[in-house]
C-alpha cells in the first residue's frame, strides 16, 4: 500500500509538472529578405491556450513571456476552448501580453466552433490586439517593414462533422501574396496545411493546433494530432520546404484529452536575422 501511494504521488507530481511548467524554446531564423532594421528582432509565439490559467491573473506565463523581451507577440488561435468556454481567463492573458509588446492574432477551430467568435473578436480589439482575418498588416522600423499575413481558420468554412477541411478560402487569400518580394510572416492555426503555405512562397509561418502530439514518447515521438492522425509530422519545432519555414508551437493548454505527457506547455521564441547579399 505504501509503495502504491508513493507511485501515485510521484505520478501526480509528474503530471502536474508536465501540464503546468512552461518551457521557452528559442530559435533563430535568417533571410536576405529581412530588412537590416529587423536584425535581432524577437518574436514570441503563443498558441492553444484553451483558456488555461497559469497562476493568479496569468502571472506565471506573463512573467515567462516578459523574460524573453519580445518585440512582437503572435497568437495563432484556440485562446478559448469550446467545451468549457471561459473568455475572461483568456483575456487576462491577452491584456497582460498587450502591455509587453504589440500583439497579432488569428483564429483557431475552437473560436469558430464556440459560437462566441464575435464576442472574442471584439474583446481582442478592445484590448488593443490586431486581429487578422484573411488580412495583412505591416510592421515598420524606420523606412523598412515586414508584412504579417493572417489566415482565418478553415473551421469557419467547414462543419465540425466534415471529414475534410475546406482550405479553398485560405488558398485564394494566399495566392494574392504568392509573388510578393516583401518578407512575409504568416499566422495560421493549421500546421497540416504546410504544403499550401510553401506552394504560395510564404517565407515564415507560425502555427499551432497539434498540441505537440499531446503524448510524446521517447524514441517514438508524438502519438496523435488533430487533422494529422497517428504519428503526426508537424507537431513542434521548425520545418522547411522550398524556401518556406514553419514553426509549430506545442501550445499551452489542453482540450478533449486533459493531460500532456513528455510535452510541457511551450512559448516559442524566434529571433530574426538579416543576411546581407554579397
Amino acid at each position: 500500500m505504501i509503495i502504491f501511494l508513493l507511485v501515485c504521488l510521484v505520478l501526480a507530481v509528474f503530471f502536474y509538472w508536465q501540464n503546468n511548467s512552461i518551457v521557452i524554446t528559442k530559435s533563430t531564423y535568417s533571410s536576405a529578405k529581412i530588412p537590416r532594421e529587423f536584425d535581432g528582432y524577437v518574436i514570441a509565439h503563443i498558441s492553444d491556450l484553451h483558456n488555461k490559467e497559469f497562476g493568479a491573473d496569468q502571472q506565471k506565463i506573463l512573467q515567462k513571456l516578459k523574460s524573453t523581451s519580445p518585440n512582437l507577440i503572435l497568437i495563432t488561435g484556440d485562446l478559448v476552448d469550446r467545451r468549457r468556454y471561459d473568455l475572461d481567463a483568456a483575456m487576462r492573458f491577452v491584456r497582460g501580453a498587450v502591455s509587453l509588446a504589440p500583439v497579432f492574432y488569428v483564429s483557431g477551430n475552437h473560436e469558430a466552433w464556440s459560437g462566441h467568435y464575435e464576442e472574442i473578436r471584439q474583446s481582442l480589439l478592445d484590448a488593443g490586439v490586431s486581429v487578422l482575418e484573411d488580412s495583412t498588416e505591416q510592421v515598420t522600423i524606420g523606412e523598412n517593414s515586414i508584412r504579417l499575413l493572417g489566415a482565418k481558420d478553415p473551421a469557419f468554412y467547414t462543419s465540425e462533422s466534415a471529414r475534410k477541411t475546406d482550405s479553398t478560402p485560405m488558398m485564394t487569400y494566399l495566392q494574392e501574396w504568392s509573388s510578393s518580394e516583401e518578407f512575409q510572416i504568416l499566422l495560421s492555426h493549421r500546421p497540416e496545411l504546410f504544403d499550401l503555405y510553401a506552394n504560395n512562397n510564404i517565407d515564415l509561418i507560425f502555427s499551432g493546433h497539434a498540441h505537440g502530439g499531446q503524448i510524446r514518447l521517447p524514441l517514438i515521438g508524438p502519438l496523435i494530432a488533430p487533422d494529422q492522425g497517428f504519428f503526426p509530422q508537424y507537431t513542434s519545432g521548425s520545418h522547411t520546404q522550398n524556401h518556406s519555414t514553419m514553426f509549430v508551437s506545442r501550445g499551452l493548454g489542453n482540450s478533449l484529452f486533459p493531460l500532456r505527457i513528455f510535452n510541457r506547455p511551450e512559448i516559442v521564441i524566434v529571433t530574426l536575422g538579416s543576411q546581407t547579399l554579397e
